[in-house]
């Protein structure tokens, strides 16, 4: 059977399974979506993509975390049913700006929740943080397809998150370019027939530089990937290689994949976005120009193809396309996520959790840059020697190691902050 077939099936007792695109074509009608995360990078490119297919898609609820403004716009703009905004301080604005409008409002964790809840066929789960968490396990309960943009999801809660969907009967469909990609190539082969999966890295503003102006390096430079427009915190994560990292756990979960599995190759045009090998050493890649738009509109098409705004591919005129291996020593955030990985138990929630205590510390000026990746190291390391690994089980679980670890990292950051790199 070929793997067209059967991803959906062995992609970890994982994704549950549905039927794909010649077993039962997709219903001529409306198609209901709700967008959580609506104004943030991926939620605009969700809302543009509905935006050029009129009539196909109807949208149920809008979620933001604190962007009111934004927010009733969109529910005007589509007419959503319901919105949500997270911060409970904006309750007041988001009812004056839809008075009159009908759509009804809510605030706080419950409506996200809420509003993730509500039944659609499709959602795009892109809230990002632990927050977004209970949010995406509220759209799994129903067993829906989701598009999943949200990492911690996967690297707080991973193996807890894929076997609810599993037993739910829920789709995960993967939203990130690079997951996409690899989701896309698998259909190639049988899982008895993988030799491994091959994240690319365009490796951020600081892939020739030295180590000792990668330790320096400011939020300005920081900020300025070569290649993708997205949010703050995912182009700082970019430009240390964590974004990689936490990919590459991802990629584990997602697949039912081994370590050992996943390679991490640095490609700097952005072109190719994952690849597959099996055994017969056929590589099979997916490439597109670097628009996040492409994944998201694949996934919001499924299992159908729609058309997508993306700039058409001309690879001549790119010219060439050239690969570097990882350089783990001046990226030392990619080989802490292996180490997570096969650690296990938590640890992956501790690397991501330490991770954003990190560069919150960077923003705000409090550590160098190089300094992201020792404050995650010594929070693990620290983690590990306090006989705090244990399996999690549950959402709340997964929340309380991510509370508890941030909290170790926040009382390292003073040490590491002191430190010479």
């Amino acid at each position: 059977m070929p793997m067209a077939s059967v991803t959906l099936l062995w992609v970890g007792e994982v994704m549950s399974a549905v039927p794909l695109k010649n077993d039962k074509p997709v219903e001529a009608g409306v198609r209901t979506v709700t967008v959580l995360g609506a104004t943030g990078s991926i939620g605009d490119s969700t809302m543009d993509l509905l935006r050029g297919a009129p009539g196909r898609y109807r949208v149920e609820a809008l979620t933001a975390n604190s962007n009111v403004e934004g927010l009733a716009k969109l529910a005007r703009e589509f007419d959503a049913r319901f919105v949500a905004v997270a911060d409970t301080a904006r309750f007041g604005e988001l009812k004056d700006a839809l008075a009159g409008s009908g759509i009804e409002c809510g605030v706080g964790e419950s409506a996200i929740i809420e509003a993730a809840s509500r039944p659609t066929d499709w959602l795009m789960a892109a809230v990002s943080g632990a927050a977004g968490l209970k949010p995406a396990l509220a759209a799994v309960d129903r067993g829906t397809t989701i598009a999943l943009a949200n990492k911690e999801c996967l690297v707080c809660a991973g193996d807890f998150f894929m076997q609810r969907a599993a037993k739910a009967g829920a789709c995960i469909l993967p939203a990130d370019s690079e997951h996409n990609a690899l989701f896309q190539a698998l259909s190639s082969g049988n899982r008895d027939e993988l030799t491994r999966v091959i994240i690319t890295a365009s490796g951020g503003p600081f892939r020739t530089w030295a180590a000792a102006d990668i330790e320096n390096a400011t939020l300005a430079q920081a900020l300025k990937h070569p290649n993708w427009s997205m949010g703050r915190k995912i182009t700082i994560d970019s430009a240390s290689m964590m974004n990689k990292g936490l990919e590459v756990i991802e990629a584990a979960c997602l697949f039912a994949l081994e370590p050992e599995e996943i390679d991490v190759l640095v490609h700097p045009q952005s072109i190719i976005h994952g690849m597959v090998e099996f055994s017969d050493r056929s590589v099979v890649a997916q490439l597109g120009t670097p628009d996040m738009r492409t994944p998201i509109a694949h996934c919001l098409g499924w299992p159908e193809r729609i058309a997508g705004p993306a700039v058409k591919l001309d690879l001549a005129s790119i010219g060439q396309l050239t690969f570097e291996a990882p350089d783990f020593a001046r990226f030392p955030a990619l080989r802490l996520a292996y180490d997570a990985l096969r650690t296990g138990n938590g640890a992956t929630t501790v690397y991501n959790a330490a991770n954003e205590i990190a560069v919150a510390a960077f923003i705000a000026e409090k550590i160098r840059f190089g300094a992201i990746a020792r404050l995650v190291e010594a929070t693990m390391n620290d983690w590990v020697r306090a006989g705090n690994l244990a399996p999690l089980s549950s959402a709340d679980d997964a929340i309380a190691v991510d509370h508890n670890a941030r909290n170790m990292a926040a009382s390292l950051l003073p040490q590491i902050a002191a430190m010479a790199s």
